[in-house]
């Protein structure tokens, strides 16, 4: 449907046929029309949805519009939406709630729904619990697939998945998995421990929700059991979720790269001053360190004194440091976020990456000791000096951005703080370093 024609239906209040045409919409697609909406029309043209499809969209908009539109629905339109929410949609929605509206939502809500979100409530940020449902298919090992089908059929629309049921002993112990499909073409007399895989594959509570996504990645799981210490099953994780925490973690990372604090706010909904305090911190600390450049530069004034023209290459030689060492602390920091790579390893990835660093080294050096003589018209001496420098450069910028990240991860910090600026910020400094250590000891100045 034309978002141009839902617009006209709403401009000429035409909402007999608006009703007609959002109740034949997708949910998804018509949280993206409310999402355009001003607020003063969000709670109107929400209303019009019908009672089935409410929580569904509602789940679909984006945090802050939640928020506007919760508040300006009755107790009842709220609490309708809340006790048809999934547990975990429920909790989000819970976390991101100024507590005067978390008050009058958890009064409004029914018993079971609250119980529930309690319970999410108590596990800590990023952790399996928190982001786990309770609505799942629990089976028991004893049932018949007669029994089972029976319970599926009662209960299966307040499950977030029926695709794969969890079979539990009398101590609600995790016990296996039995795919829908195989109940749906299996002897009705059967039982379920006799057919069930007892191989299961589960996450415990506490487990970090990115190491959570990591498992769905490596076993291509749609959902995945939680446990708690005593292995008895408490909720399950949807492959939705897990989307969702792929996009903020890549993000988180992307942004640390940059030296920026993470913010779990889109950009254009981001307020001026926030981003500033989000940047400010980085860039004085990287101010600050990058004082060590212009203090190298000061000591070695006699050689630039002597050699007018070494002044004008140490953008380059920066420059050519910086990159080649963001390039192999960018590969590093994938390689240890896919668990490609571990601190084991850093033996192997040095020896790689020093292997890289010669080949690019001499490659650049070649290349630019001839743009030294044809343009830049430099005698071969200085040439020399320019040419070793980048070689040097190259293998320690590589080393640097390759060894920082792995060192990182084994203190225990995120190696993505390792990244671009930082490493930029060390390899220019050493650059220089080396740059002037050629230049008085083949030059013989200083």
């Amino acid at each position: 449907m034309d978002n141009q024609i839902l617009q006209e239906l709403i401009d000429n209040r035409q909402f007999n046929d608006l009703r007609r045409v959002l109740a034949e919409m997708n949910e998804a697609d018509i949280a993206a029309v409310l999402e355009e909406l001003p607020k003063e029309e969000l709670p109107r043209i929400f209303r019009l949805l019908p009672k089935a499809m409410a929580a569904d969209v509602f789940s679909f908009l984006p945090t802050d519009i939640q928020q506007e539109l919760i508040t300006r629905l009755t107790d009842a339109e709220a609490a309708n939406i809340i006790n048809n929410l999934m547990a975990d949609d429920a909790t989000d929605l819970m976390e991101e709630m100024p507590a005067n509206v978390v008050k009058r939502l958890l009064a409004n809500a029914n018993a079971e729904t609250r119980r529930d979100i309690n319970h999410l409530l108590l596990f800590p940020d990023n952790s399996a619990g928190s982001i786990m449902t309770v609505e799942y298919m629990d089976l028991k090992e004893d049932w018949t697939v007669e029994k089972c089908m029976e319970r599926i059929r009662k209960t299966g629309l307040d499950s977030e998945t029926i695709y794969t049921c969890y079979v539990v002993d009398k101590a609600r112990k995790l016990v296996g998995t039995v795919a829908l499909r195989y109940l749906l073409i299996t002897d009705p007399d059967t039982t379920v421990g006799s057919m069930m895989n007892d191989n299961v594959i589960s996450v415990h509570t506490l487990d970090d929700q990115e190491e959570v996504a990591k498992l769905f990645q490596k076993y291509d799981f749609n959902s995945m059991p939680v446990v708690d210490r005593e292995e008895r099953l408490v909720g399950i994780i949807t492959i939705d979720d897990i989307v969702d925490i792929i996009q903020e973690e890549a993000t988180e990372d992307i942004e640390k790269m940059a030296a920026i604090v993470p913010s779990d706010k889109p950009y254009l909904k981001t307020g001026v001053v926030e981003l500033y305090k989000k940047r400010i911190g980085w860039l004085l600390l990287l101010m600050i360190s990058a004082t060590f450049t212009g203090k190298i530069i000061t000591h070695y004034e006699s050689a630039l004194g002597a050699y007018l023209v070494l002044t004008a290459f140490i953008p380059m030689l920066m420059d050519s440091g910086g990159n080649t060492g963001s390039q192999a602390s960018v590969t590093i920091i994938r390689g240890l976020s896919l668990d490609e790579i571990e601190f084991s390893d850093i033996g192997r990835v040095i020896w790689k990456e020093l292997r890289v660093a010669m080949m690019c080294g001499i490659t650049l050096a070649a290349a630019n000791f001839v743009k030294l003589q044809i343009v830049d018209h430099v005698t071969p001496i200085v040439a020399l000096v320019i040419s070793l420098t980048l070689i040097t450069t190259v293998l320690i910028a590589k080393m640097i951005g390759a060894s920082l990240p792995m060192c990182a991860k084994k203190l225990g910090f995120d190696p993505a703080v390792m990244a671009s600026p930082l490493i930029t910020t060390i390899v220019d400094a050493v650059s220089l370093l080396i740059y002037f250590q050629f230049a008085t000891r083949i030059l013989h100045i200083g």
